[in-house]
């Protein structure tokens, strides 16, 4: 009996092998390597004819936003980048019970589209999706339920129907009978997704894919599916909070830079018209190791509470742990406050949190997490009604940050009267109320902190 054969491929990169290697040559990653058998097409298999399109000279394409759906949620339509295009393919991703199945379900209960909608579950029965559509209050008559994973007999239903918008939950349990690999490996992912992006461009169906996540996070696939579609979606959040996230990872129709935040509540997902007072309503006041800055988020700004707990290491090696930040660059802060301002941080614990479950990355916050670490070494409380922002240089310089007024106008809609900003980066005939008072370098701000 022969053999079958196998290959090996990267789970971190997808890249290819017929041995296995130690190290991807790809993405540098160790130990990544797993076998899979080699893609044989099974015999007297016709796969179902998808139409072709025509070369279009590009004055002759009509496309302008009024194209776009309106999936009729607010916090999508923004990270979307206005809504669904027809022929569009999105992927949804996110950890297990973060509420993706939520969402897409009650986006074809408020979706602008009187057109044929079909819901396609390879994980769940016809019975579980009704249930949890009476529980979140939908009935739609144009939606239709097909609990199927076989690709071939879905693509025949989808071609029997003609829907305007597809949701496929999950790609990863689909697969085509023509592939001997199973269903969410490689082979059969990307053929999958091959065949759903031929429905897409081909019918011009606006589809949305939802995957599921590695157990570091990252999408499962392993990037070939971001390749391959439109936009990546990736819902975002701690389960012990309320508030999710969603994020743009990829956009081809819109900017990656936007997010939409909501709030789990008893009958689903409900959108956060002011993200900064809900993120600010459990402040402490007058306490050491807290303080607010305003951030931005593609085109929105949120004002955010940074808090940090200095506490003496009983320990060889003081411990160092973040939550909403990159840990390298907290790490760097702390160097420059030791080197810049003499603070003996070197023998101390440190723990920096972002409160409300957000991750921010931009620089911006720099100065308000020296100032929280500061603020809790040496006990001493932030004034309240204080916002602060500025990116710090290792010679501790403040640089500046962009959309100052935007920043600025956000903090003093929620009540702030004081800003601490660069020195260079004061705003140009700005009619604020808000004071705002510049710092050359950190030494300057943390003195009007800490001490006013």
């Amino acid at each position: 009996m022969a053999k079958e054969k196998t290959y090996f491929f990267c789970q971190e990169c997808g890249y290819e092998s017929a041995k296995w290697l130690g190290k991807c040559p790809n993405c540098g990653n160790w130990n990544t390597f797993a076998e899979e058998l080699a893609p044989q097409k099974a015999k007297n298999t016709k796969a179902a004819h998808l139409p072709s399109v025509p070369a279009k000279k590009l004055t002759e394409i009509d496309f302008s936003e009024d194209n776009r759906i309106d999936t009729g949620i607010a916090e999508l339509n923004r990270v979307l980048g206005g809504g669904l295009v027809h022929g569009e393919l999105v992927l949804l991703a996110g950890d297990p019970g973060i509420g993706k199945s939520t969402l897409t379900l009650q986006l074809v209960a408020t979706v602008k589209l009187s057109q044929t909608i079909m819901y396609i579950s390879g994980e769940e029965s016809v019975g579980q999706i009704k249930m949890r559509a009476e529980r979140l209050g939908i009935d739609k008559s144009e939606l239709l339920l097909l609990c199927e994973n076989d690709m071939n007999v879905i693509t025949n239903e989808i071609k029997r129907y003609q829907p305007k918008l597809i949701i496929l939950d999950s790609i990863q349990t689909v697969y085509l009978p023509e592939i001997t690999s199973a269903p969410g490996s490689v082979s059969q992912l990307r053929e999958c997704t091959n065949k759903v992006m031929q429905w897409a461009k081909g019918w011009g169906i606006a589809t949305i894919l939802v995957g599921h996540v590695t157990k570091d996070g990252a999408v499962a696939g392993p990037r070939v599916l971001e390749h391959m579609v439109d936009a990546v979606l990736f819902f975002e959040g701690e389960r012990h909070y309320q508030h999710r996230v969603l994020r743009s990872l990829k956009n081809r129709f819109g900017s990656t830079n936007e997010i939409g935040i909501f709030e789990m509540a008893e009958k689903g997902l409900e959108e956060v018209k002011n993200p900064s007072e809900a993120f600010l309503s459990e402040r402490p006041l007058d306490t050491a190791g807290t303080i607010v800055v305003p951030c931005m988020e593609g085109s929105r700004p949120l004002l955010i509470e940074v808090q940090a707990l200095v506490t003496p290491s009983f320990f060889g090696q003081p411990r160092r742990m973040t939550t909403g930040c990159d840990f390298n660059r907290v790490t760097m802060l702390m160097a420059v406050l030791e080197k810049r301002l003499g603070l003996q941080l070197s023998n101390q614990d440190a723990y920096v949190n972002i409160v409300g479950g957000l991750r921010v990355d931009e620089p911006a916050i720099d100065l308000a997490i020296a100032a929280a670490i500061a603020s809790s070494f040496r006990e001493r409380a932030v004034y309240r009604d204080v916002v602060v922002l500025g990116e710090i240089g290792l010679t501790g310089e403040l640089r500046q940050v962009n959309h100052l007024q935007r920043r600025l106008s956000e903090a003093e809609k929620m009540g702030f009267a004081k800003a601490i900003v660069p020195a260079g980066n004061l705003p140009k005939n700005h009619q604020l109320a808000i004071e705002i008072i510049t710092a050359k370098n950190i030494s300057e701000a943390l003195s009007f902190i800490l001490e006013g």
